[in-house]
């Protein structure tokens, strides 16, 4: 059995770098614990068989999208028995990563649903303002011209009218005429 201290740099933190550790640390039966530490870095104690400590070594050097490990720093020593498990350790107002990042996504959908669905009411109200007023003005523009319509076809009924009357002035005239000449040929 040995011990290992390990400090860790990289991209380490808020990460889910712990989180890979304890899970690496369960595998190959290691124990001890994972924290991180207020320089950015992250500490590892582990004890186990020395050939596991080797490959816990190898696993922990993680390189990923979100993780990436620059360097481990290693002290080796005895074993002290003191750990029963592999835990991590977490530090004053620090809470379980994953919840940390449940609540980051959480904030962010906070924000889209205020910000992002405000914005598109924004839009919405934007897009309702300017259709509102080509619908005002398509109604002022069909208003002008069904007036114009009404007053062109007034005039038309006057024109046609005027057309008619004086139409049927010249025949009732000439009717008129004619009764005349009829009356005075039967009067005879």
């Amino acid at each position: 059995m040995k011990r290992v201290i390990l400090h860790i740099s990289g991209n380490v933190q808020q990460a889910g770098y712990r989180a890979k550790v304890i899970a690496i640390a369960n595998v190959l039966d290691i124990k001890g614990n994972v924290q991180n530490l207020t320089d950015g870095r992250v500490k590892i104690v582990a004890e186990g068989e020395e050939a596991d400590l080797e490959r816990f070594i190898k696993g922990v050097n993680i390189k990923n999208t979100l993780i990436n490990v620059s360097d481990i720093a290693k002290e080796y020593s005895n074993p002290t028995g003191d750990y029963e498990r592999f835990y991590k350790l977490v530090g004053d107002g620090e809470t379980d990563e994953r919840l940390d990042t449940a609540a980051d996504l959480l904030k962010e959908l906070i924000h889209v649903s205020k910000s992002g669905f405000g914005e598109l009411g924004g839009k919405i109200d934007h897009l309702g303002n300017e259709l509102g007023g080509k619908i005002d003005h398509l109604g002022d523009e069909l208003g002008g011209k069904i007036d114009q319509s009404r007053i062109e076809i007034t005039s038309e009924i006057r024109t046609s009218r005027e057309d008619l009357r004086s139409h049927f002035d010249v025949r009732i005239s000439m009717i008129e005429h004619d009764l005349a000449q009829i009356k005075a040929k039967v009067i005879v």
